[in-house]
């Protein structure tokens, strides 16, 4: 895979953390320019630490001018990316009669507005007919909820929705678009789980960021062009299971 991403440029973001971080490292790599965006201070810090050939801004992409803002930086340094992938989310559980509409406005723009507009200012600097690769980071609570889950929801089933509209605007320009959604990734240290978390799962385990990483440079890899505007489900198995019980 190296060879094949070799000098491709990646912007990756909420890449501070988590599954995250985990695509900008495996991007890397793989042999890939990373660029990751972020409002955690601290986890950019960390990653700069570590990675310090990893690119990071800080910014809040529930702000639309800061992201426009830092694609102009992009053009600047950059000229154009080959790659994005949207990944950054917030979530905020309460209940339904307390969830305000600020904060409502808040994870909507954050976790799809700011997909829209990374997805459509990528998409005008790059070169027609040339490799291009958009990949949204959404989640199986799109089609499964518990209580207090309104926004997020709603926000990750728009980014399902967006990726096979984005996929056909963009058919002509060398550019696919596809979905993952996640389910249970643990991201925290492993004795932090139950036996039961694991054994719940058709797979036998929950799952870990690697999962999500591995399935991005697939997705990512230049021979992997007749897959557009899909949604794949890596949750082992828990969306696929009757819940009812006996």
């Amino acid at each position: 895979m190296e060879h094949k991403l070799k000098e491709k440029r990646a912007i990756v973001t909420g890449g501070a953390n988590g599954i995250g971080k985990a695509i900008a490292i495996a991007l890397e790599e793989a042999g890939a320019k990373v660029w990751v965006i972020d409002k955690d201070k601290e986890g950019l810090d960390n990653l700069r630490e570590h990675y310090p050939w990893i690119h990071t801004t800080r910014l809040d992409l529930a702000d639309a001018d800061e992201i426009l803002k830092f694609y102009r930086q992009i053009e600047v340094e950059w000229r154009f990316a080959d790659i994005l992938i949207n990944n950054a989310g917030v979530s905020r559980f309460k209940p339904l009669e307390k969830l305000s509409i600020e904060e409502w406005d808040y994870i909507i723009n954050s976790n799809l507005r700011a997909s829209f507009i990374c997805a459509r200012e990528f998409s005008k600097m790059h070169a027609r007919g040339q490799y291009g690769r958009i990949i949204q980071i959404a989640s199986t609570r799109h089609l499964m909820s518990e209580p207090g889950g309104e926004a997020y929801g709603a926000s990750k089933g728009g980014i399902v929705s967006l990726t096979h509209a984005l996929a056909n605007s963009l058919s002509e320009t060398g550019i696919t678009v596809n979905c993952i959604s996640p389910g249970w990734i643990h991201t925290g240290a492993p004795d932090k789980l139950r036996s039961m978390d694991h054994a719940q799962h058709p797979s036998g385990r929950v799952g870990k960021p690697s999962d999500i990483s591995s399935m991005v440079l697939w997705l990512c890899d230049p021979d992997n062009d007749f897959i557009n505007g899909e949604n794949i489900y890596i949750d082992g198995g828990m969306t696929k299971k009757m819940i009812y019980k006996h």
